[in-house]
């Protein structure tokens, strides 16, 4: 329970209450084994979460960005290539394109946020080789459509699952219907560690092999370099942690569903809409986001009534300051009007039942006076 008046947009502090004990015992038992790197915990971790995906391949990496670089790198990418993406996402999809030598290819979006795929196929060139969209907000994107795209064009398909820890669409999980799936354990996460990490899912054994050797600095063994690789592990500690928190996935994500929908049936839908999934997917509702036309004066508004806000994201990617000279001219109509008036309200699993009414209340009191 979180301290009175004290509303946190992601409350860290409530779960560390719930579990402290048990992440003590993690820790103390990842301490007593004396291994620290690649060790037992990574393989359960990753055996276990693959069981959960119903994947048959995962390894741990050092983070989210570097589970799409490392991904892209044992697809051949590189110099030359080009990746169709989103101009809608943490801006690390699109650095991990970059870091591979590869031009990124922003499609625009729809009024979900969700990548446009009536638009891809006009986007794809000799140059093309992975198609890499984003399931944004854990809706997930229509994943089907654009695996046929890429089987048509005979393209890899890379998902950015980030933020679909438990989405399923059509009764699959996120991240295991494309080549590859790429995950985040970024503590704000669904399914976060107490510091960084990420993973690749994937049912090809030659990606799964090719990706441990390149997170591990190339090696087939010790010692042994058998291609260029990065120093991308995830460590033995996280693991623990991530194994520990993989058992309550589930029941933090039901949480979750269930303050969803409560803000469906308290919101003014008149005066604002939601940025909503697909009938065919099940959300985890990593971020519950509203549309509104005033959407800055809302933010300080909710600010000043003590209830946290963010926005995913306020400035497209093609649109950030380190790529002023090199993307203005895209059109982009529906991303760049979405950042304007998106706005993401507090869904996360500690939230109380009190909190969201008085959420839902104070947003339709703003929008009956303004």
């Amino acid at each position: 329970m979180r301290v009175k008046n004290n509303m946190q947009f992601v409350d860290f502090k409530a779960e560390a209450l719930e579990y402290k004990k048990n992440y003590q015992k993690v820790f103390d038992r990842v301490l007593d084994s004396g291994w620290y790197i690649l060790g037992k915990e990574v393989e359960s971790f990753e055996q276990e979460f693959a069981n959960y995906l119903g994947s048959k391949y995962v390894i741990g990496v050092a983070n989210g960005l570097e589970a799409i670089q490392i991904s892209l790198m044992s697809m051949g990418v590189g110099v030359g290539d080009e990746v169709i993406t989103t101009p809608l996402s943490a801006v690390a999809t699109t650095l991990a394109i970059i870091a591979v030598g590869a031009t990124p290819i922003f499609v625009d979006i729809k009024e979900d946020g969700e990548i446009n795929e009536d638009l891809i196929e006009e986007a794809i060139t000799t140059k093309t080789k992975v198609i890499l969209p984003v399931h944004l907000y854990g809706n997930a994107c229509k994943i089907d459509i654009i695996k046929n795209i890429a089987i048509k064009h005979n393209l890899f398909l890379l998902e950015d699952s980030a933020q679909g820890h438990g989405s399923t669409y059509n009764g699959e999980k996120l991240g295991t219907i494309g080549d590859v799936g790429c995950f985040s354990f970024y503590p704000t996460k669904n399914l976060g560690a107490l510091g960084d990490g990420g993973a690749i899912a994937t049912n090809n054994s030659k990606f799964a092999e090719s990706c441990r050797q390149i997170r591990d600095y190339g090696q087939s063994k010790k010692y042994e370099h058998v291609v260029y690789g990065l120093n991308s592990r995830l460590d033995e500690l996280q693991a623990a942690f991530l194994r520990e928190k993989l058992t309550v996935l589930d029941i933090m994500n039901d949480r979750r569903r269930a303050i969803a929908q409560k803000y469906f049936k308290l919101l003014d839908t008149t005066r604002l809409s939601i940025v909503a999934s697909s009938p065919d997917s099940t959300p985890n509702y990593h971020q519950f986001v509203i549309r509104v036309r005033r959407r800055d004066e809302l933010q300080q508004y909710l600010k000043e009534k003590n209830i946290p806000t963010l926005i995913h994201y306020p400035i497209t990617i093609p649109d950030q300051p380190m790529f002023s000279d090199r993307f203005q001219s895209l059109s982009l109509p529906v991303a760049r009007q979405l950042v304007q008036e998106t706005i993401s309200i507090p869904c996360g699993p500690y939230l109380e039942s009190t909190d969201v009414e008085l959420i839902a209340s104070t947003i339709n009191t703003f929008l009956l006076n303004n």
